[in-house]
């Protein structure tokens, strides 16, 4: 049996947000615990070139929920708002996210799979079809900053393990 599209990207978005959004509880509760200022793990960054916290957060959600409303509307383009310096906004922006994914129909991306997608940066264009926008594009830059997040909790010590970051896996039966 072929999988969908929706089971490809959306059901993997669905199981890897909800611990994405208890990594921004653990990173909370390691503020109050250790006295921490939360603007600084917020902030903090694995490189000074790549995104904060709080923005590998925001962009978790745009690569999940904001790339399915991409397709719908046939353009994509980046998010390259600086991601909010409050725990209780990451929070809402992955709660707004599983809200909208959940509302998708799963034959909707099947029916719209070969349609045409671009991705537009500035003067740079890339086109797609939608299929591939969402397979080569948009799910591996989805669980590289989902990565990246928890890669920046790690190294500023937070306590979490695999398990913090995979979720409920899909089993047999």
């Amino acid at each position: 049996m072929p999988v969908s599209l929706h089971t490809a990207t959306v059901s993997t978005f669905l199981q890897i947000l909800p611990p994405i959004g208890r990594l921004v509880d653990k990173a909370e509760e390691h503020c109050k615990a250790s006295g921490i200022d939360p603007k600084d793990l917020l902030d903090a960054c694995l490189a000074p070139d790549m995104w904060p916290f709080a923005k590998q957060i925001t962009l978790c959600a745009w690569h999940s929920a904001g790339a399915v409303a991409g397709v719908r509307a046939g353009i994509f383009s980046p998010d390259l708002a600086p991601g909010p310096l409050a725990f209780t906004a990451l929070r809402q922006s992955i709660a707004d996210a599983i809200a909208d994914l959940e509302t998708v129909d799963p034959a909707e991306l099947d029916g719209i799979a070969d349609r045409d997608m671009r991705f537009e940066f500035g003067t740079r264009r890339m086109d797609f079809t939608v299929t591939d926008f969402l397979l080569s594009f948009t799910l591996p830059n989805f669980y590289f900053h989902a990565t990246t997040a928890y890669a920046v909790l790690r190294n500023q010590g937070v306590p979490l393990g695999k398990m913090d970051f995979i979720g409920a896996v899909r089993l047999k039966g």
